[in-house]
């Protein structure tokens, strides 16, 4: 079977995550776009909003859900994840 490398998550199998956008791992962690929506476009209005993915890890669920496209499911894997990143960052720095 043949990969798929027009989406985002064949891009990071065939080259690994360091070639990947903010918006294709964005993409890859929202999953499944809306019926209007593509998994891309979303991650790029959540991009247009906050401007980089750093601004707005740590928002509230509400903020993030702001955005079109994402709703309470969207939002709590997001805010899972950066959890989990400021988890493996605080080990590192007490390491």
């Amino acid at each position: 079977m043949r990969e798929n490398h027009k989406h985002p998550g064949g891009k990071l199998r065939r080259l690994g995550p360091s070639c990947c956008t903010d918006k294709e791992l964005l993409a890859i962690i929202i999953n499944s776009g809306t019926k209007n929506l593509s998994a891309e476009q979303i991650a790029e209005k959540l991009l247009d909003k906050f401007g980089t993915v750093y601004n707005f890890a740590g928002k509230m669920l509400k903020e993030l859900m702001e955005v079109e496209g994402i709703g309470a499911v969207k939002a709590t894997q997001l805010a899972a994840v950066f959890e989990l990143t400021k988890r493996i960052i605080r080990h590192i720095e007490s390491e």
